[in-house]
Parts: C-alpha cells; structure tokens; sequence
C-alpha cells in the first residue's frame, strides 16, 4: 500500500478521535513494514485509543450532572459501537482504494465513491436515529451539544484523511 494511502487509512478508519499525531505516525511506521494482519491489529489498537481519547473530550465538554452521566454513557456506549460498525465500511472502501490505486477503472472508480457517499449518507442516518434516543436521557441543549462536538471530531478526521488521499485522476 502507498504511504500516504496508508496514513488516510489509519485516520479515516477513526471511530472518533482528536489530534492524535504521535500515536497516527507510529501507527503509520509500523504499517508501512508489517503484513497485512499486522496493520489491521495496528489499526484496531489505534481506535480503541481514539475511542478512549473522544469520550475523555466528550466528558470534559458535555457537562454532566451525575443522574444524567448515569444514563448517557450507555446510550453513548451503543452510538460509538454502531459508529464503529459503520466505519468498518469506512475502512473496506480506502483500502480498496489504496490497494487499486494505480490502476483502478472507471466502474471501480464510480463504485468506491457511490460506496463512500453510503457510508456518509449512515453515519448522518445514526446520528438522526440517536437524537431521540440522547433525549430521553439528557436535556435537549446537551443532546445538541454532544452532537456539535462529534461532528466536529469527525470533521477533523474528515480534513486529515482528505489531505492525505491522492486525488484519482494522478494516479495516470
């Protein structure tokens, strides 16, 4: 896999995270010389961290009170694991990229970006699903709040995989 397709790949494949630069390029080393089971383990460990990292931000800027922090984090606990679910998706489709890159026709071109648009079109369909859910166990403006913060972390991981993905016309 190419370096840089191999960095977007660690980024993207981010549950949730923040700036995680240090553990990103020791990840990224490491995949750039291990087999394939190697840089999938490498990939997991590093979104567990991310996982771990985004709820840390999450607790410091939700503002929970203890009755509500009760109910949330389970209902947060099911949002990041079928977050999760979706980004394996996520995953499948850069490392075809990265894997075809190169070499990728037009079908395969159209396919990864109709697949990529899906995996976008769930996450906003989950978030749309976990609304009611979020109100039920904390005040509206806490609901909005947790929502702003994780788009924004997404929106950061968003920025760092697309600066890191080369365009599909340069691969001629």
């Amino acid at each position: 896999m190419d370096n840089k397709l191999t960095c977007a790949l660690v980024f993207s494949i981010c549950v949730a995270g923040v700036a995680v630069g240090p553990a990103i390029n020791k990840a990224f080393a490491q995949t750039a010389t291990n087999s394939q089971s190697g840089i999938d383990q490498n990939i997991q460990l590093l979104r567990q961290d991310i996982r771990s990292k985004k709820k840390q931000l999450v607790a410091a800027n939700l503002n929970l009170t203890d009755t509500e922090a009760t109910k949330f984090w389970p209902a947060y606990e099911r949002y990041t694991a079928d977050l999760a679910k979706i980004n394996d998706e996520r995953v499948a489709v850069i490392k075809e990229y990265a894997d075809n890159w190169g070499k990728m026709s037009d079908d395969q071109a159209l396919s990864l970006t109709n697949r990529a648009l899906a995996v976008e079109r769930n996450v906003t369909d989950l978030r749309i699903r976990y609304v009611p859910m979020f109100s039920k166990v904390i005040p509206g403006t806490k609901v909005a709040t947790f929502f702003q913060i994780d788009r924004r972390i997404q929106t950061l991981i968003d920025l760092q995989l697309s600066s890191q993905l080369p365009l599909l016309q340069d691969q001629q």
